[in-house]
């Protein structure tokens, strides 16, 4: 990663215009075109340096439901239950961790009786007991970028 790319995602994590040519204006701000920014952006997220680019919404706020969940996969049937877990329209990611509770993975929904249905569901799916584990507090981290 170069200080373009630094830059680029210093100044996005503080917002993102809301404004005809968006991607322009936030170019110019860089000091790069429009066409580059773009580019770096899908190179960003080709290589996995971003995992996704776009907005964040408090599911909460706006009458939705939103959890993290883990489940502890047995090694030899992992990828089978990741599968399981990646079916469910209802979980936005999902990640391995090397830990007891293997498999964590986000899920939202419109309310929160989806929200516990979708989580009996991959009970269900999967046969292990699926750990909910609801955010208590909100924490904003900012990540920057030395350049």
């Amino acid at each position: 990663m170069d200080d373009i790319d630094r830059n680029i995602i210093n100044s996005l994590q503080t917002g993102f215009p809301i404004c005809d040519a968006p991607y322009w204006q936030v170019a110019q701000s860089l000091g790069i075109s429009e066409s580059e920014l773009l580019a770096r952006l899908q190179a960003l997220l080709a290589n996995g340096t971003l995992t996704r680019f776009g907005p964040l919404y408090n599911a909460e706020q706006t009458g939705g439901a939103i959890t993290l969940a883990a489940v502890k996969a047995p090694a030899a049937r992992f990828d089978e239950i990741a599968e399981m877990i990646n079916a469910c329209p209802e979980v936005a990611h999902n990640y391995a961790r090397d830990h007891a509770f293997n498999i964590w993975f986000v899920l939202a929904t419109e309310t929160q009786g989806q929200l516990d249905k979708a989580l009996q569901a991959i009970a269900d799916r999967t046969g292990l007991k699926v750990y909910n584990l609801p955010k208590l507090k909100e924490y904003f981290v900012n990540l920057q970028l030395e350049a």
